[in-house]
């Protein structure tokens, strides 16, 4: 790999500050006894015990790791198979039809497909709550493992198929033995970006979400518009860490994974 000059270097360095900027101010002023983000006083953890010793956040704090953790899943196995299913279309149009379509969900303003699942939800009959969000995050999370998928399927020689099927393989034996394995980096990595689109999400939960059910993003949304208190710094801490936990959680499965097909393939 070529070396960065300097100036690449400086230029990076620059960006990652404008970047992070903003995060760290907010989780340095989490840790001030003074209330305010103004003047930092001294060094205290009583934003986050008090985040702790909320009650209903904790319950909140549960509600979005569960929609996060079961629409990531859920969003894995239809987005892995949907993947495979566009890759073995023999028809051209039709295979760029659906991923066109694919794409159409993924730049569509989250605006609007939260406002379709309102009309959608309210149509059928669906009471908004835990469902709703649920749906909705799977159906938003979708696309994005499909398209974390398919670049693994397309760079998988086809000719292993071939062998494993010239070697009795059976259809099933041919998907839980040469292509999932094979893929299982895009699937982890479909499934790491659906769980963090997952609790990140504000505007299609916003729409979605009904009495009595809430998630982070839209408890930290009214906390805000009733006035701005450092347990939000606190609680946007916390889910800050929780994400560079996943993002090391996912460098740490890549890592192990490419390990093994080396040892794989070296055998």
């Amino acid at each position: 790999m070529r070396k960065l000059s300097p100036l690449s270097k400086l230029y990076l360095a620059i960006v990652f500050i404008i970047l992070y900027a903003p995060i760290f101010y907010l989780i340095f002023y989490s840790f001030n006894s003074g209330g305010t983000m103004s003047d930092f006083e001294s060094f205290t953890l009583e934003h986050y015990q008090a985040v702790f010793e909320d009650s209903r956040l904790i319950v909140i704090l549960i509600n979005t790791v569960l929609v996060a953790l079961l629409s990531g899943l859920i969003a894995t196995i239809l987005g892995t198979f949907g993947a495979i299913g566009i890759v073995s279309l023999k028809n051209k149009k039709m295979r760029s039809t659906f991923l066109s379509l694919n794409n159409v969900l993924i730049v569509s303003p989250d605006v609007v497909i939260g406002a379709s699942f309102l009309i959608l939800f309210t149509m059928i009959g669906v009471q908004l709550g835990f469902t709703s969000v649920l749906i909705s995050h799977i159906a938003f999370s979708v696309p994005i493992v499909v398209l974390m998928v398919l670049p693994k399927l397309l760079e998988m020689n086809t000719s292993l198929i071939d062998a494993a099927q010239d070697l009795g393989a059976t259809k099933r034996d041919v998907m839980t033995r040469v292509i999932l394995p094979y893929i299982k980096p895009g699937i982890f990595a479909g499934f790491f970006m659906a769980l963090t689109y997952s609790l990140d999400d504000f505007a299609v939960t916003f729409f979605v979400t009904g009495n009595g059910f809430s998630t982070l993003s839209i408890e930290i949304y009214s906390m805000a518009r009733t006035g701005i208190t450092l347990t939000i710094n606190a609680i946007s801490g916390i889910i800050f860490i929780a994400t560079v936990l996943i993002v090391i959680g996912y460098y740490f499965v890549t890592k192990r994974s490419k390990s093994s097909r080396s040892v794989e393939v070296q055998q």
